[in-house]
């Protein structure tokens, strides 16, 4: 009884605060959306120094636990919706990409993210019970984004680093995410590594690299060789 107590106080925290991570992606879309009707930016200079790259495992890594959350036993609420509302989020930010950038990569990214997606709901709709046998599968997928999902975030680190500026990029998103993280580890904990283990090792990626990103604002502001790095033509 006492386990059911903290694991159910563990899940509404972590939903709580997986709302507040989605006002952070939020807040990424609606910078966009504001450096949209900046009129000093041109073509291609509205989703400035955002990787693609990262966008897109970001996407993969909710999809991915959305589909994971109503695969185990039992359906994880806590884990499902929230996902799906960040999944559909993040393929916002990516059709805004795609609407500026207009390359062929950010329209591919867009459409097999969305095709993606279709398909995890159409799973979560009509798909049978997961066997014990479709459960190792998922969490192996969980294993491989969250690959792609460093890899991703590092590209995105590597162009603030190169460039010397955040550019579009929203460091509330990494602060409101951060403390997801931070929950998702605690959440992670309480469920037993048995189960809870690929929320563990994600978690643990994402808020790393999202302490990395923070101090990166601060480096932009601060350090001498961001500002020449912003002088020097890319």
């Amino acid at each position: 009884m006492q386990h059911q107590t903290l694991y159910a106080l563990a899940g509404s925290l972590n939903s709580l605060f997986i709302v507040v991570s989605l006002y952070g992606l939020w807040s990424q879309l609606q910078k966009i959306w504001q450096r949209k009707h900046d009129a000093s930016l041109g073509a291609g200079q509205t989703t400035d120094i955002l990787s693609l790259n990262q966008f897109s495992v970001s996407f993969l890594a909710y999809c991915a636990f959305f589909v994971y959350g109503y695969s185990i036993t039992p359906f994880n609420h806590y884990i499902v919706w929230p996902r799906l509302i960040a999944s559909l989020i993040a393929l916002a930010i990516l059709y805004e990409i795609d609407r500026d950038r207009r390359s062929l990569a950010s329209r591919n990214a867009l459409l097999a993210c969305a095709l993606l997606l279709c398909a995890g709901v159409a799973g979560l709709a009509f798909g049978p019970t997961f066997t014990d046998e479709k459960r190792v599968i998922s969490q192996s997928l969980i294993v491989a984004v969250t690959v792609l999902l460093a890899q991703g975030y590092a590209h995105q680190i590597r162009l603030i680093w190169r460039s010397g500026k955040t550019g579009a990029v929203s460091v509330k998103m990494s602060q409101f995410i951060l403390a997801m993280d931070v929950s998702t580890i605690f959440f992670a904990c309480v469920m037993g590594l048995k189960t809870g283990w690929p929320l563990l090792l994600l978690a643990c990626v994402s808020a790393t690299t999202k302490l990395i990103i923070m101090w990166l604002f601060r480096w932009e502001k601060t350090s001498a060789a961001a500002r020449i790095k912003r002088q020097v033509p890319a």
